[in-house]
């Protein structure tokens, strides 16, 4: 089966495109270096010509207001592509929690994302994950100095961006859901907590500081981990850690 992957060349679509292939379909990885540009919608009626599925990686550049307009758009000539080139299955990646934090819009940003899908003419799957241990540096660079960082109490269940593209790949290989499929890490942490791990891990001799009022995550409650029935991917942060 060809499977359209957009956004086939990031961190998450490089590896799903590679387990796809793996399992004997044609996984064609599609970005705008090789012609499709989401956005525009240049090189899409083409790109999804003979497609089973098409699966939408593509994030938007930033995460402020624009990124509700970007959603909107690029959710919009997916979907209008797709049902003219006759695809049966669309699939995205979303985040778990993604309509329980309203104040963050990204968050928001998301949930249009999918609401548009919902609402649109091609069968369907949601995926949401929580956030990808690749993320954490990342994460933590933003309420540090050079000797602290603060970090919320919020509780969090990261995962793989491995398990990630796993639990991608999986659904896009299946019937589409007509509904959403939550994934998540093996354990949950308090932000903090997970903080002291990794600068140890990493040698770090900054001090996590615990302020409930530092970061995007501040005041996010029970948002960002898995409800009943979240499938529950096998790797832990400290097997992650030991192989990075």
């Amino acid at each position: 089966m060809k499977i359209a992957v957009i956004g086939g060349t990031g961190l998450i679509g490089s590896q799903v495109v590679r387990i796809l292939n793996a399992q004997g379909h044609e996984a064609v990885p599609l970005s705008p270096s090789s012609g499709v540009d989401l956005l525009s919608g240049q090189g899409l009626p083409g790109a999804l010509t003979g497609a089973g599925v098409v699966v939408n990686l593509t994030n938007s550049p930033t995460f402020d207001d624009a990124s509700l307009a970007f959603f909107q758009k690029t959710m919009g000539n997916l979907l209008t592509a797709a049902r003219a080139a006759g695809v049966g299955h669309a699939v995205i990646l979303s985040i778990v929690g993604t309509d329980l934090v309203p104040g963050l819009v990204y968050y928001r940003a998301k949930a249009l994302q999918e609401d548009i899908l919902r609402a649109g003419p091609v069968p369907y799957s949601i995926v949401r994950a929580t956030q990808f241990f690749e993320f954490i540096d990342a994460l933590l660079s933003w309420t540090a100095d050079e000797k602290t960082v603060r970090l919320p109490a919020t509780l969090i269940q990261p995962m793989a961006s491995a398990d990630v593209a796993q639990a991608v790949a999986d659904v896009s290989m299946g019937a589409p859901l007509q509904g959403t499929r939550d994934v998540a890490g093996p354990e949950v942490f308090r932000l903090d907590e997970l903080g002291r791990i990794t600068l140890a891990a990493q040698g770090d001799p900054r001090t996590v500081v615990t302020d409930d009022s530092a970061g995007v995550f501040a005041g996010a409650g029970d948002a960002l981990i898995a409800r009943d029935g979240a499938v529950i991917a096998k790797t832990t942060y400290r097997e992650w850690l030991a192989r990075s």
